[in-house]
């Protein structure tokens, strides 16, 4: 039997690894050099586009745990980085091209891996991994979204996402609109002077650049193509009291602290089913991070907030995860096709590339008979997989590692850097039983 990868990317390129080490023949399917997306300018697989950098180093990090993780599964990115690393402090960085080209000639060099350079437009009977990324040209993304249905998604405009335990208790407030229902938002209240500081700071917060590819979809003139995706600092705007008719208005809610209603309000939606994370409702945008951190931090109850990703506004192909995907990256209609990558929900290079060696170590097991493998919710790789998967999200939206999705402790640490450094070392310690138990 013969698997189809289809994308050379990081989570194609890991998959296929995962595969030929357990012996099972890859026709790796790649569509550079005859053809490339917007975005991709080098030959190579692996091609890291925004930026060199695959986040920090120290373990009690959540990227740095993501980076121990995936070298402990046997990760081909974590082997050609550390071959192609340049300085960068206390993060992994690499010389793109060097890391380009270690990946392209292990894949190559591979026997089980037959490289086959032509673009897929229709996904192949069998089994096969999906591995194309958020810029999947159109007619494997017509075919992808034949399948799926209405669960493809072809822009990603997303809020900045909150650990709770970084919020001020006593200045946000739990509350539903009128009284109604349950108590499902946290309510970040403002008065006027908070309000006009937070609003003169927003109109005037640098935005991120553009790529032309963006463009395109969310218009060329402040994302007016597009009224939904609207990011809140454009909205801001259009006048001084617009956002206190649209995402930030305050009727309904009663602050406890004055017994009044205030001036403005930000709301906070729960991102998890665990309460660890919140979503800042209506907090879309396109502003630099740097600025996020600087201008959202001026939110009552939110100054010391810690963002666990940052609002975006970019074109991204991904599909709705939880009601499509297992826990193990395949589709539950059809056992037999695993998708990979940030076309799974999965944000960032080193994720992407952690779910290709999940898929593909998943699928092999599968053609040897094997049960799937199910990693432990205490390691990061796990968290992804479970919250890539879990059903009863609502309005899902991709996710990069972060520490807010793993289970807290049992004893409370108040220091940061100890109490990560211990929700690691636990993640990594039950990860290596799991891995044990794989062997076995």
């Amino acid at each position: 039997m013969t698997v189809k990868v289809i994308g050379a990317g990081l989570a194609g390129c890991e998959a296929a690894w995962q595969l030929s080490k357990a012996g099972i023949s890859v026709s790796l399917y790649e569509m550079k050099p005859k053809k490339f997306t917007p975005a991709h300018k080098y030959h190579g697989f692996a091609e890291l586009v925004c930026s060199n950098s695959l986040k920090a180093e120290r373990l009690d990090s959540a990227a740095g745990m993501l980076k121990e993780e995936m070298r402990r599964l046997g990760s081909l990115t974590m082997e050609c980085a550390g071959l192609s690393k340049v300085s960068a402090g206390g993060a992994l960085a690499v010389d793109r091209k060097r890391f380009s080209d270690l990946v392209t000639d292990r894949i190559k060099s591979a026997p089980l891996i037959d490289v086959i350079e032509e673009e897929v437009t229709e996904i192949p009977e069998g089994c096969v991994i999906v591995a194309t990324g958020p810029l999947t040209s159109g007619g494997l993304a017509d075919s992808i979204k034949d399948i799926c249905g209405d669960y493809l998604y072809f822009h990603d405009a997303a809020a900045p996402i909150v650990t709770f335990d970084s919020l001020d208790k006593n200045k946000v407030f739990f509350a539903s609109r009128y009284g109604k229902g349950e108590a499902d938002y946290i309510n970040c209240p403002m008065n006027k002077e908070e309000y006009l500081r937070f609003y003169g700071e927003l109109i005037n917060a640098e935005s991120a650049p553009l790529h032309e590819f963006d463009r395109e979809h969310f218009g060329k003139d402040n994302f007016k193509v597009y009224e939904g995706c609207m990011p809140v600092e454009v909205l801001a705007k259009r006048g001084e009291d617009t956002m206190r008719f649209g995402p930030l208005k305050p009727v309904g809610l009663t602050d406890p602290r004055t017994g009044k209603r205030p001036y403005a309000v930000v709301q906070l939606r729960a991102e998890n089913s665990q309460g660890t994370l919140y979503n800042m409702v209506g907090f879309q945008t396109n502003l630099k991070f740097g600025e996020q951190k600087r201008v959202f931090s001026l939110i009552t109850g939110l100054e010391n907030a810690e963002f666990v990703r940052y609002g975006v506004m970019h074109r991204n192909t991904f599909i709705n995860s939880p009601k499509l995907l297992n826990e193990q990256f395949n589709m539950r209609n059809r056992e037999d096709l695993f998708f990979a990558g940030q076309m799974t929900g999965v944000e960032g290079y080193i994720e992407s590339a952690a779910s290709g060696i999940f898929a593909g170590l998943n699928m092999a097991r599968r053609l040897q008979g094997k049960s799937y493998v199910t990693l432990p919710e205490t390691s990061m790789l796990g968290a992804l997989s479970k919250y890539i998967s879990d059903p009863t999200v609502e309005k899902f939206q991709p996710m990069g590692c972060n520490m807010g999705i793993l289970p807290e402790l049992p004893e409370r640490i108040r220091d940061k850097r100890l109490k990560y450094q211990m929700i690691a070392e636990r993640g990594l310690a039950d990860l290596d039983k799991a891995i044990e138990q794989m062997k076995e």
